[in-house]
C-alpha cells in the first residue's frame, strides 16, 4: 500500500490517515474506516467526535484533500449499552432481516473541520506523545546539514514518538521496495529509515504506526540497548550491516554508543564508500564536551554544535479609531487629540438634548400638549445628522488599513537541546590512490598560467632592451 506520507494522492482513501484540521493548532490523525470493532454504537458507522461536532468517516472518504467537512447529527442510538443475554425470537427474525449498512449522515447545523494529507509537519503536531519531540525547526536543520537524499540510509537511535523518523523518510525516499512476484528494472539503492528504540513499548507502538502508514520496507524498527548491542540490522551479533550514510543519536548518553560507529570490518554499520555525517542531540554542554571529546578520539573531522532557537512570528493590523467600532480586532478609542474633542462634543450635545426633552415631559405632565411621537423622532435624527463624522470615508479596502504590527510567539515549542555535528571520511587506500592516479594522471593536467599585468609586461620588455643593448656594446669592445 503506498504510503500517504510520500503518495499522497489526490482524495482520501479508506483505511488510509488522513488529518482532521480543526483550528490553527488543533489537528486530530484518523485512520479512515467505515466500521471500528472497538467503536460501536453509531448507526453512521465510525465516528470521531470533536468540540466542532461529529463526523463519520463515511463522509471524510474519497474526498480531496483541503475539502471542508461539514458537521454531522449522528444517531448515539444504542450506544454503550450492553446487548441483553436473553433476546426474544421476534428481535432474531429483526435480526436476520436487518440491513448491514450504516446509515446515511444528516449534515448538522454547524461545525465543520479541513481534511488534509499527511507530512510529517503535521503529524509532528498532532501525534501521541510518548517522549520530547524532535519539532520541524530542529529536524529541517538536523536533515540538511546530515545531507539526508533519495536512496541514503539513516541510522536513528531513540525512535520516542516517531516524529524525526517520519521527516527522515521522506527526506531518503527514492521509491517502494520490490514485493514478491516483481522484479526490479534496474539497480538502484532505496532510502531507508533504521530506527532503534530501548523501551520495548514504545518501539512496539512505532512499529505500529509505520505499519499504518504505509512504510513497511521503508522503516525499520528494532528494539535495541545500542549501547551493548550496536546498530547492525537484524540479530545483534550476527545481523548485516546497513551502511548508513548518516546517524542521529537522540540518546541521554551518546557518547557511549560511539565505539560501534567505526570503519573497518563487516560489523561496521556505516557505508564504507561514502563519508558518514552524524548529529547528537544534548540537554546540557556538559553532555555536548564527552561526546565532542569522544569524538576527536574516534577519528571524526568538522566537529560544530549549533543550538536552533525558533520563533513563530504573527503578523497583523493594528486598527485603532472609533470608526472601527463594531470591527474584530480593531481598538475602539479615538486616535487623534481632534477625534476626541468631537466625540465629547457630540456626546455633550446628546447629554444637552437629552436634559431639554425631560424638561418638555416634565411640563406637559402638568398639562400641556406632549409634542407627536414623529417630532421627537425627527429631532433625535437631525441630532445625529448635525453630528460631525468620526472620520472621513477611505478608499483603502477595510483589510489594508491600520498599521503593521508583529509579535512573536512566547512559548518555544522546540526541544530545547544542543546540537553537535561531525562527519567521519571514508578511508583512502594505496589502491585508491593507484586507482585515481590511473585515471586522472597528473600529466594530462594542463598547468594554468596566469595573465600578465601591464607593469610585468612593461618590466620585462625594459629589461629585454637592456639586456640587447649590453649585448651590442660587447660586440663593439670586441671589434
Amino acid at each position: 500500500m503506498p504510503s500517504p506520507f510520500l503518495t499522497p494522492g489526490t482524495h482520501s482513501q479508506l483505511d488510509s490517515l488522513a488529518l482532521l484540521h480543526l483550528r490553527r493548532d488543533q489537528t486530530l490523525p484518523a485512520i479512515l474506516q467505515h466500521t471500528s470493532a472497538t467503536e460501536t454504537g453509531y448507526k453512521e458507522g465510525k465516528v470521531t467526535n470533536t468540540r466542532f461536532g461529529s463526523f463519520p468517516h463515511s463522509t471524510l472518504v474519497n474526498k480531496p484533500w483541503g475539502s471542508q467537512i461539514a458537521a454531522s447529527k449522528v444517531d448515539t442510538g444504542s450506544r454503550g449499552r450492553r446487548p441483553s443475554k436473553k433476546r426474544k425470537a421476534s428481535d432474531l427474525a429483526a435480526d436476520s432481516t436487518e440491513v448491514t449498512d450504516s446509515s446515511a449522515p444528516v449534515t448538522a447545523a454547524s461545525g465543520y473541520l479541513h481534511l488534509l494529507a499527511p507530512t510529517p509537519e503535521l503529524w509532528t503536531a498532532s501525534l501521541p506523545h510518548r517522549t520530547q519531540v524532535v519539532y520541524t525547526p530542529d529536524y529541517s536543520y538536523i536533515l540538511h546539514r546530515l545531507r539526508a537524499r533519495p536512496g541514503s540510509t539513516v541510522i536513528e537511535a531513540g525512535a520516542g514518538s516517531g516524529s524525526f523518523t517520519h521527516a527522515s523518510v521522506r527526506a531518503v525516499f527514492s521509491g517502494y521496495p520490490t514485493t514478491e512476484g516483481q522484479t526490479e528494472k534496474r539497480t538502484r539503492r532505496l532510502g531507508k529509515v533504521c530506527s532503534f528504540e530501548f523501551h520495548a513499548q514504545r518501539a512496539e507502538r512505532v512499529r505500529e504506526e509505520v505499519h499504518q502508514h504505509g512504510l513497511d520496507g521503508l522503516v525499520e524498527v528494532t528494539h535495541r540497548d545500542v549501547y551493548a548491542d550496536g546498530f547492525l540490522v537484524g540479530d545483534a551479533k550476527t545481523g548485516t550491516s546497513p551502511k548508513a550514510n548518516a546517524v542521529f543519536l537522540d540518546l541521554p548518553a551518546p557518547w557511549l554508543a560511539l565505539k560501534h560507529l567505526v570503519r573497518g570490518g563487516e560489523a561496521s554499520p556505516l557505508d564504507p564508500s561514502s563519508p558518514v555525517y552524524i548529529c547528537t542531540f544534548s540537554p546540557c554542554l556538559e553532555q555536548v564536551e564527552r561526546t565532542i571529546s569522544e569524538l576527536r578520539q574516534m577519528g571524526w573531522l568538522g566537529i560544530e554544535m549549533v543550538e536552533v532557537n525558533n520563533r513563530r512570528i504573527d503578523v497583523n493590523r493594528m486598527r485603532v479609531g472609533l470608526q472601527y467600532e463594531g470591527v474584530r480586532g480593531a481598538v475602539v478609542a479615538p486616535r487623534t487629540v481632534e477625534e476626541s474633542v468631537t466625540r465629547m462634543r457630540m456626546l455633550e450635545k446628546r447629554a444637552r438634548e437629552f436634559r431639554a426633552r425631560q424638561e418638555e415631559n416634565n411640563i406637559n405632565d402638568e398639562g400641556e400638549a406632549k409634542p407627536s411621537i414623529g417630532e421627537a423622532e425627527k429631532s433625535s435624527q437631525d441630532a445625529e445628522v448635525d453630528a460631525p463624522p468620526l472620520a472621513p470615508e477611505s478608499d483603502v479596502p477595510i483589510y489594508r488599513q491600520g498599521r503593521l504590527v508583529h509579535r512573536t510567539e512566547l512559548d518555544l515549542k522546540t526541544h530545547t537541546s544542543y546540537l553537535v555535528f561531525a562527519v567521519l571520511p571514508r578511508e583512502w587506500t594505496e589502491e585508491d590512490e593507484q586507482r585515481c592516479r590511473a585515471q586522472w594522471p597528473s600529466n594530462r593536467v594542463e598547468e594554468r598560467v596566469n595573465p600578465k599585468g601591464k607593469r610585468q609586461l612593461k618590466r620585462e620588455a625594459e629589461q629585454k632592451e637592456r639586456e640587447e643593448e649590453e649585448e651590442r656594446d660587447a660586440q663593439k669592445d670586441a671589434s
